[in-house]
């Protein structure tokens, strides 16, 4: 049943008690506007209370409460956008405020759906008024239970009139068929209701927060004004402090945005200057102390249009002597790279892999390598979401991979290998260190490029023959370096006659095949075993040059 019905008169007495008191008699006209029986008459007296309440700001003070006109055309942040960013697009909105940006969006670009969510902590005391039309549908987000009772309030007043009728979009549709409110963390809304978005925008909060442990859980509908204040000084959560302090959040928010938005969304943060200490949700003293205790500094600008930064000392006394401060204006905006690629990788993470997502770095400077290295890790967490275990591989390495191997070789280089032709080693040093033990030699002439990761004892023992002081190693090896130029590696060749050679390829020898069948030639003669690294000359790319 819906509460009794008041008086103007009765209804601004008992908000003059305390902004709780404002509140609770905000939520008992919204359990009128939601009666549809009741619903004309609620809306006939939010007329009557905007024309009681006459100034907004002594009415705001007076009964802790403020009913003021918003027209779009005072923003031109928002007139600047060309159709195509927003137009006929499933949009986002975080930290939205009391809403009225998301709802001037709706009016002129028309988007499928407005996701909003409320960060500011006046949301409850602020209601917006305005008579726009043309409204799609949204999805009103905030972690502040009070600022989503008080946007289905603001909800009401713009879809409904004067008078208490239904306003009509072009598609003969209210804005009570297209918007709904929730409770939510970000983004987490949409991502449990798998609401999938084309484009995610919002301004991130600035301040840090004084209460850590405001942020410790969601906030009860009955928590304490100061409580709720609190949340505007959402990056507490974050652990950390820099110059741009809401980049932590922002973070998040990209990082939530992965799973809800479409290929080819566009997400778009800024971090907004905010007017210094006469404004209720801007307290900087807890950065004030930060500076008092720690090497870091923050920036300030005095006023608007400020250039020179000031530290949060220095803005703290402007400010608390009437001066205006402001923060500078950041704006980033993002797209995913290889969106359903990313999609999978991250998909994956968030079943039990949470940690491994904090160092997993998908940034690229060099497309051709995001390219391979998404596409890769991609797969790979196909594979393991789709076996309980991972495999253990072949010696050799994978049957697959070398067969892609050898596939290439063949293709690009014309030689004529298969899968048993190759081996995976998961470094250059692990394969000679292999290829040593695995032959055995009494001795080896190693290219002194390839001898650093190799085990000490082979390259401190002597145990060559003719050599009086021999010293034979543990391993029964003895490793001499020698230089790349092939000249003197094939001297010391012909003098050693080592069992086992391994060699590089000088960048000068490279350009023509003379050193290589020179090498060839002479350990054929002595009937040593040749290893020819040429990977200083060779890439092995899906794109080869």
């Amino acid at each position: 049943m819906a509460p009794a019905v008041v008086s103007v008169e009765e209804f601004l007495s008992k908000c003059e008690a305390s902004g709780d008191a404002a509140y609770g008699e905000f939520r008992s006209l919204l359990e009128r506007l939601e009666d549809p029986k009741t619903r004309a008459e609620a809306r006939i007296f939010l007329s009557d209370l905007h024309k009681r309440g006459g100034d907004s700001d002594q009415c705001l003070q007076k009964y802790h409460f403020g009913i003021e006109d918003i027209f779009l055309d005072q923003y031109e942040g928002l007139n600047r956008h060309p159709d195509s960013i927003f137009k006929d697009k499933t949009v986002a909105e975080l930290g939205c405020g009391n809403g009225w940006i998301s709802i001037a969006i709706a009016d002129k670009w028309l988007p499928s759906k407005i996701v909003m969510e409320f960060d500011d902590d006046t949301a409850f005391l602020a209601i917006l008024y305005g008579a726009w039309v043309n409204l799609l549908q949204v999805y009103g987000l905030d972690i502040n239970p009070r600022a989503i009772k008080i946007s289905w309030i603001n909800l009401y007043l713009n879809a409904l009139d004067d008078k208490g009728q239904p306003i009509y979009d072009e598609e003969k549709k209210t804005l009570l068929d297209r918007v709904e409110f929730y409770e939510s963390d970000l983004l987490s809304y949409c991502r449990d209701n798998d609401i999938q978005l084309e484009r995610i925008v919002g301004c991130i909060p600035q301040i840090l927060n004084p209460n850590p442990d405001a942020m410790s859980q969601m906030i009860a509908e009955n928590a304490s004004e100061e409580f709720l204040h609190s949340l505007s000084n959402y990056c507490a959560l974050q652990g950390f402090v820099e110059d741009q302090f809401g980049l932590g959040l922002i973070a998040r928010a990209v990082e939530e945005g992965i799973s809800v938005i479409k290929p080819l969304g566009i997400m778009i943060f800024n971090m907004g200057g905010r007017p210094g200490q006469a404004a209720a949700d801007t307290d900087i003293s807890a950065l004030v102390e930060i500076e008092k205790n720690s090497p870091h500094r923050f920036e300030f600008f005095m006023g608007l249009s400020g250039d020179q930064p000031i530290c949060a000392r220095t803005a703290w006394a402007y400010g608390k002597a009437g001066g205006r401060i402001a923060h500078a204006l950041s704006v980033y905006s993002c797209q995913l790279r290889q969106p359903t690629q990313v999609k999978k990788i991250f998909e994956f993470l968030k079943n039990g892999f949470h940690d491994i997502s904090s160092s997993l770095d998908l940034s690229f400077e060099d497309d051709a390598v995001a390219d391979e290295k998404i596409p890769f890790l991609a797969y790979l967490a196909t594979v393991l979401k789709e076996r309980s275990y991972f495999p253990y591989e072949p010696p050799a390495g994978s049957k697959r991979f070398r067969n892609l191997i050898a596939d290439f070789m063949k293709k690009y280089h014309y030689i004529p290998l298969n899968a048993d032709n190759v081996v995976i080693f998961p470094s250059r040093a692990v394969a000679i260190e292999n290829a040593l033990r695995l032959f055995s030699p009494r001795l080896a002439i190693v290219d002194e490029h390839l001898t650093r990761h190799l085990p000490k004892q082979w390259l401190t023992s002597l145990a060559i023959k003719g050599t009086e002081t021999a010293n034979t190693s543990v391993d029964g090896l003895t490793v001499i370096e020698a230089p790349r130029q092939s000249d003197l590696m094939i001297e010391l060749i012909k003098k050693l006659k080592p069992q086992v050679v391994v060699t590089g390829i000088a960048d000068f020898e490279s350009v023509t095949s003379s050193a290589f069948v020179h090498l060839l030639d002479v350990t054929k003669e002595i009937g040593s075993r040749l290893f020819l690294d040429i990977s200083d000359h060779f890439e092995l790319s899906s794109l080869p040059g």
